[in-house]
């Protein structure tokens, strides 16, 4: 029986890897994604229970206590974190897992030179490797939840010859690298590339911030992939070396939906310290803002509106979210259908702080899923809506985008709200977006301003509509 464990070892990573795959296609529709997450889940279980066959593990002890105290923490935080601090759960899981490869790494180096066996020249490259790219992804990931967090400003730094200093620690790890290479059992070299890696992973996202941060979170999730995976070459296990490179293929990927829903390119992203000097002209509440007048509705003349009205599109932003007023939007869409009004929301790629964040918010409180349109499929009905319902957002509105050479956000794919026959816009106040710059949205001539807090002011358009 002994002799047919490592054939079982590889079939049950075959089978693991599979439903890998299967969860991935899954998780790409709000309809499958639940589904998508389980059979990922049983995939990941049968590579642990596989891996854990191994004749060479150590103590299974441990290994369980860790399983378990690891298992515990994950259960309390998926029930704990609310769906506005997704964004930063993700980061600092991906931390995480780039700390894990790299300790990987760190283990192994010190299992060779404590030895008297020759280090292997590959054993090395993908040891160094796997320090750089997981030190990178720990501290880069660390700094962009706090960023998130708001423990510090979410804005761009920037320090003078911010670029240079960065490429000189980049080369000084390169000849480092290259000196243990032609001597792989020099541990002070070893422990500065360890400190030089996680010093470019702060410096790396010091310079990004805005809505750019979460951009940066998907990019680091496809670095924790690539440490995987190259930790899996360290350790020469397959399941590492294929999980790693889906999530890391799968990470590329939806960072380069998020800079294409924003019209910029992954390199703008990472070195323009986008938003650094927008300000706002007005912090006010209503009224006129420069030469330019806001027209402000109450809840009794946007209930009239909504109710009397034969098609209504729901745009969720991140205000929505914050708020946590996602059930009172499904209620609200109730009773309008129930006056035999058309009801359907409107989803940009990038609302909120993370792509799916919208479609999770509004599954959580049963919207159907037919009801949900992109960008694309929505914005040819815009035309033929009577009023458009903004809900906390800002920057995706924005008519900026299409026409304003000068704005940041220009070429921006956006909801072209605009275009309804009747715009009513939820916000708590006059600030900006994530990117810094003002709405023309709101001084439009169709656009009505509905100032409050997401949650209460849905509450009491919900009230209103019941009396119809």
């Amino acid at each position: 029986m002994q002799e047919f464990v490592p054939s079982l070892i590889e079939l049950s990573y075959l089978v693991a890897a599979v439903l890998f795959i299967v969860g991935l296609k899954k998780l790409g529709s709000p309809a499958t994604a639940r589904n998508g997450n389980r059979i990922a889940a049983v995939g990941m279980l049968i590579a642990i229970v596989a891996t854990l066959l191994h004749q060479n593990v150590l103590n299974y002890e441990m290994i369980l206590v860790a399983i378990a105290i690891g298992s515990a923490i994950g259960a309390l935080m998926a029930n704990r974190v609310e769906m506005t601090a997704m964004p930063q759960m993700v980061g600092l899981l991906n931390g995480f897992g780039g700390a894990a490869s790299a300790l990987v790494a760190v283990g192994e180096f010190w299992r060779y030179i404590t030895s008297t066996t020759e280090v292997p020249l590959s054993e090395t490259v993908t040891i160094v490797l796997s320090v750089l790219i997981g030190g990178v992804t720990f501290t880069g990931s660390l700094l962009a939840f706090v960023k998130l967090e708001g423990w510090i400003s979410g804005s761009p730094i920037t320090f003078p010859l911010q670029q240079p200093v960065n490429l000189t620690l980049l080369g000084t790890f390169l000849v480092a690298s290259g000196f243990l290479i032609i001597d792989p059992h020099q541990p002070f070299v070893f422990l500065g590339l360890i400190g030089i890696a996680l010093i470019l992973g702060v410096l790396f996202v010091l310079p990004i911030g805005g809505a750019d941060t979460p951009v940066v979170i998907s990019l680091l999730n496809s670095f924790s992939g690539l440490a995987a995976s190259a930790a899996g070459f360290v350790l020469m296990n397959n399941m590492l070396i294929i999980a790693g490179a889906l999530v890391g293929a799968s990470g590329i990927i939806l960072t380069e939906i998020m800079c294409k829903a924003m019209n910029r390119s992954l390199a703008n992203v990472l070195f323009s310290a986008f938003g650094a000097a927008q300000t706002m002209t007005s912090e006010g509440g209503s009224g006129i803002t420069g030469d330019r007048t806001l027209r402000q509705i109450d809840t009794e003349e946007g209930a009239m509106m909504l109710g009397y009205a034969k098609s209504v599109v729901i745009v969720p932003g991140y205000g929505m979210a914050v708020a946590q007023a996602q059930h009172a939007v499904r209620e609200l869409a109730d009773q309008l259908e129930r006056l035999g009004v058309e009801v359907r929301y409107a989803i940009h790629p990038v609302a909120g702080r993370m792509p799916g964040h919208m479609n999770v918010l509004l599954a959580e409180a049963n919207v159907p899923y037919p009801k949900l349109y992109d960008m694309d499929d929505i914005n040819p009905e815009f035309d033929r809506t009577d009023v458009a319902l903004v809900i906390g957002a800002n920057d995706v509105v924005n008519p900026a985008a299409r026409h304003d050479r000068n704005s940041p956000i220009y070429g921006m794919p956006i909801l072209e709200v605009d275009r309804a026959h009747h715009t009513i816009v939820i916000k708590r106040g006059m600030n900006a977006g994530f990117s810094g710059v003002e709405n023309e949205l709101f001084f439009k001539d169709k656009t009505m301003m509905l100032f409050g807090s997401a949650k209460p002011v849905i509450e009491q358009l919900v009230s209103a509509v019941k009396e119809f």
